[in-house]
Order: C-alpha cells, then sequence, then structure tokens
C-alpha cells in the first residue's frame, strides 16, 4: 500500500473527512488518485498559507484536528505564519510535508527549521515502516494538553514507498482527556465554604476561556453558574460557550475595562474570581483568584497568585464541584440572592450582548459595529461568523452576541491578513449544515481574497462581509493616504461568487437576507468610505 494511501486511510480513521493542499506539478503533488475510496475530500486552496488557515478553521470548528498537505521547501515557507495563529489558539493542525531531499535542491529551506520554532514538534519519517509511529507521536503530541499544531514531514522514500502497517485508532481519550486533580477541588471547596461555619464569599464570578470549548464543558458551565448564581464573563477565544444572552452572562471583557464583564471584573468588591481553561496574562484584575483551572500543569499560578491551582479538565472539575455533597453546596447556594442582587448593582439588566448591539444599530450603520450588529440579525441563533484582526474584530467582540460553542471564530494573537478569508471555508466544511459568515475589511481581502474562489470550486457556501473603508489598516483616521477604490462585489464576481454592494445604511439588511438566501459564496462589499452613512 502507498505511504499517500495509507495516510488517507489512517486519517479517515481518526474522523478525518477533509485535508487542505495547493496542488503542484506533476510529481510533487500529494497523490490523492492513490486512493478514491478513502473517504477523505481534498480542498484545494490557492496558496499553502489560504490551506493551513482552512485547516486551522477546520479544527476550531470540529472539535477534531485540522490537516494541512504542502509541498517540502518553499511550499512550507508558507506556512509557518498560520501555524503561529494556530499555537497562539492552541488549535490543533497536523502539517504534513513532503518533498526532495536538500542536496536536490541547494538553498531551499529545510521545512523543519522554519516550522519548528511555531509548532510544537516537527517530527521526519525517514522509512515506510515508521510511517505509523511517526503518525501517532504527531497526533499524540498534538492532542495532549495544551493542544497545539505539528509538523511531520514525509521523506521520498517513506512517501513513495510500500509496506506500513495497519493503523490503530487512538483511545477517545487521546482527543479529550478526563481528569482533573481532585484533591485541589476539594481545597477549593474549603475556599468557598470555610469549615467552621464562616461565611461563604458572596460576590463571585467565572471568568471562561478557550479551555472550556476544548473540553466541552459548556453544558456543566451553565449548570454550575444557574445553581450557584455566578456571573459569567468569556475571554474572547471562548466567546460562545457560554450563552451570551443568558441572565448571567457578562459577554466579554473589552479594552480597559469596558462592558459589563469588564466593570465587573475591576471592581473593588469582588471577593473571588475562577478562572476556567484561561490565563490573566497582561491583564490588571484588583480581585482575589481563588481558582484556577487548566490541563496544562504549567499555567495555574503562572501569571498571577491563585489560592487552589487546579491541574484538570474544566469538564471534570465542574463536574466535581457539583457534586461537594449537598451540605456544602446548600451553603454556598444560600448566597445567591445576595450575589443576584450584587449583580443587579452592576449593571446586569438583561443580556450583555444586547448592551453593544444596540449602540451601532442607527447611529452609523456601515460602521463596524453597525455591520456586526446587522450580522447578528441576519445570522440565525446557530450561525457561525468569522472575523478579521482589527476594528472588525473589536466590533464583533462587542456587538455580536454568541449563544452556542463552535458558533464564534476569531484568531486571538496576531493572525496574518485575511485570517478569516480562509479559516471560513474551513469552518464551512466542518460545519456544512450551518450558515457561515465571515468578516473582514480591505486588508483581508487584499491580502486573502483569493480564497473566495476555493469557496467557489469546493461549494462552501460562505458569505464574505468587507467592510471597506479604501484605506490600508483598520479606519481612515490617521491614514497618510487613500488606497485607489476596490470594487470588491466584482472581484467576488470574478472569483465566480455572487457579489453584492452596500452603499446606505438602509440596504444592509436586506443585502445580508439575499447574500444568505443565494447559492453558493457570496461578497457583500460594504462601502463605508470617508464619509459613513
Amino acid at each position: 500500500m502507498r505511504a499517500a494511501t495509507w495516510l488517507l486511510r489512517a486519517l479517515a480513521a481518526e474522523g478525518v473527512r477533509h485535508v487542505f493542499l495547493v496542488p503542484a506539478a506533476p510529481g510533487h503533488a500529494f497523490p490523492f488518485d492513490a486512493d478514491t475510496d478513502a473517504g477523505v475530500v481534498p480542498i484545494a486552496a490557492a496558496s499553502e498559507a489560504g490551506a493551513a488557515m482552512m485547516a486551522d478553521g477546520h479544527a476550531r470548528a470540529s472539535g477534531r484536528f485540522g490537516v494541512c498537505l504542502a509541498e517540502g521547501g518553499l511550499g512550507a515557507a508558507g506556512l509557518v505564519a498560520p501555524a503561529a495563529t494556530a499555537r497562539a489558539d492552541g488549535a490543533p493542525v497536523l502539517f504534513v510535508t513532503w518533498g526532495e531531499e536538500k542536496a536536490a535542491w541547494p538553498g531551499v529551506p529545510d521545512e523543519a527549521a522554519l516550522l519548528a520554532p511555531v509548532t510544537a514538534a516537527s517530527l521526519a519519517v525517514a522509512e515506510p515502516g515508521r510511517l505509523g509511529p511517526g503518525l501517532r507521536a504527531s497526533l499524540t503530541r498534538m492532542l495532549a494538553g495544551p493542544k497545539a499544531p505539528v509538523h511531520l514531514r514525509l521523506s521520498p522514500r517513506a512517501r513513495l514507498a510500500e509496506g506500513a502497517a495497519p493503523w490503530t485508532p487512538l483511545d477517545p481519550s487521546a482527543y479529550a482527556p478526563r481528569f482533573v486533580d481532585a484533591q485541589a477541588v476539594e481545597r477549593l471547596w474549603r475556599v468557598l465554604v470555610p469549615e467552621g461555619g464562616g461565611p461563604a464569599p458572596t460576590r463571585l464570578a467565572v471568568l471562561a476561556g478557550a479551555g472550556v470549548g476544548k473540553s466541552e464543558a459548556a453544558k456543566q458551565l451553565l449548570a454550575f453558574a444557574e445553581l450557584f448564581e455566578i456571573p459569567v464573563a468569556t475571554t474572547l477565544g471562548a466567546k460562545g460557550v457560554f450563552p451570551e444572552d443568558h441572565r448571567l452572562s457578562l459577554g466579554v471583557p473589552g479594552r480597559d475595562g469596558a462592558g459589563l464583564a469588564g466593570r465587573l471584573l475591576c471592581c473593588d468588591d469582588l471577593e473571588g474570581l475562577v478562572l476556567l481553561g484561561c490565563s490573566l496574562a497582561g491583564a490588571d484584575i484588583p480581585a482575589r483568584v481563588l481558582a484556577q483551572v487548566d490541563v496544562d500543569p504549567a499555567v495555574p499560578g503562572r501569571d498571577v497568585s491563585v489560592d487552589v491551582p487546579v491541574v484538570g479538565d474544566c469538564r471534570e472539575a465542574l463536574s466535581l464541584m457539583m457534586e461537594g455533597g449537598s451540605a456544602r453546596i446548600n451553603r454556598l447556594r444560600a448566597g445567591n440572592q445576595a450575589r443576584a442582587a450584587w449583580l443587579r448593582r452592576i449593571g446586569a439588566r438583561g443580556p450583555a450582548g444586547g448592551e453593544g448591539a444596540a449602540v451601532p444599530g442607527v447611529a452609523a450603520p456601515l460602521e463596524p459595529a453597525g455591520v456586526v450588529a446587522a450580522l447578528r440579525r441576519a445570522l440565525p441563533r446557530q450561525g457561525c461568523l468569522a472575523v478579521d484582526a482589527g476594528a472588525v474584530r473589536d466590533a464583533a467582540a462587542r456587538c455580536f452576541a454568541a449563544f452556542a460553542p463552535r458558533t464564534f471564530f476569531a484568531a486571538t494573537g496576531r493572525a496574518p491578513e485575511g485570517w478569516a478569508i480562509a479559516a471560513a471555508a474551513g469552518i464551512k466544511a466542518a460545519l456544512p449544515d450551518r450558515p457561515v459568515a465571515c468578516l473582514t475589511d480591505a486588508s483581508g481581502m487584499l491580502g486573502r481574497g483569493l480564497e473566495v474562489a476555493t469557496a467557489v470550486r469546493h461549494g462552501l457556501r460562505v458569505v464574505y462581509v468587507v467592510v471597506n473603508a479604501q484605506a490600508p489598516g483598520q479606519a481612515w483616521d490617521g491614514a497618510p493616504a487613500a488606497m485607489p477604490p476596490c470594487d470588491f462585489a466584482a472581484l467576488g464576481r470574478a472569483l465566480g461568487a455572487r457579489g453584492l454592494a452596500v452603499e446606505r445604511g438602509e440596504e444592509l439588511d436586506r443585502t445580508l437576507a439575499l447574500a444568505l438566501a443565494g447559492e453558493g459564496p457570496c461578497v457583500v462589499d460594504v462601502r463605508r468610505g470617508r464619509d459613513p452613512a
């Protein structure tokens, strides 16, 4: 069995249904014709970077992992920035490269040297008999807490020869390890409900991070919050793990403590904060941190003083907390009314998402915040939004209420231009039955807009909404010179998608509805210009 056939079948056994790559010259492209029955669909991107970003989006949306295949040498160079983005956010992506031996192409960069600094591991398979162990080592490192991208290089001998042993799928526990330090959870209970009858803390809050989503702990978090009437804020990477129209939702803390979440987390009378699957690196939170839960033993207590560091899975920790014994549970619940009254005093009246969404809708509908509010109205509750960096991401954090896990996607590190354009294709491949929209700006479309053709070619129905300010960067303010006007609706049509333009605020809702209802991908060019409507 050829290595290509073996690899596709092994990936299919792990639940992989799509891999992302760039077609290359005959003899260099990954030989997908080796096995047409593997059950894996190849998605051919416009560039290696685009394929890598699609695999990243697929990993975040599927809850499994993404796969990107690339030619070695210069092809691998395009993977560096996307791999760094995936590493920053803990997205499990398997990068597989292949090519000639180094001596055959003098001056071509060594892909291991390129990718080792931006992945958790860079492994090489030189012989066909080592293909199975090499893949297993790559997957187990990729999925181990904390999850991270990995790189696997196949030599020409390993790629073209016969003889790999049959693949045995990983144990399900490799994808979602269920463990927690039970003794640490017991110590947390003693802090929350002091022995000897002392008063339990009343003014508590939870800050939930991406670890909650990765451990599939959204239901447990909701049950825990409702049981003890504890408000929940989320990081940007965890947006959606707690429904933002819930009475206990604080939303995402804004910059400089803005928003309901920021006000509560920075208020002086917050008695205790519980961190779930996140850290406070660079944040200035005056509250006492009662506990920090994370699967990575290096995280609890690393950035802030913590009363009880808890190493383990967020889902297991929350489940164990709700099994603390009826006496202690009742004592902590005795403060529920006081916690609810305190939350009302902070300003929690109605859903957290409504606070931001109500601001821009009338005054400036073509500003980023107004476009985000319109997208929230247009998308159904389970609809997905991928957001690029810059002003559009800041607006989406404030104004797009997310109601379920894996409905909001943003690269929280320094993402490459147009990350969301490519990632949205991977998200749609993973979630074919959900509407998927991408929010970007002119810089994003100029940087990665050709991947719209990838969505067209593979029938991935994504709506690309471009806040077109016709200037580089985030906004006109401070821009030294305007860019020449760019017709992104026409660009979308040239790439095979539908193209629609919006020039007046009153056209926005109707145009978004048309874009979402039509067949195939669509580019919506929101022409903000110098003087937005």
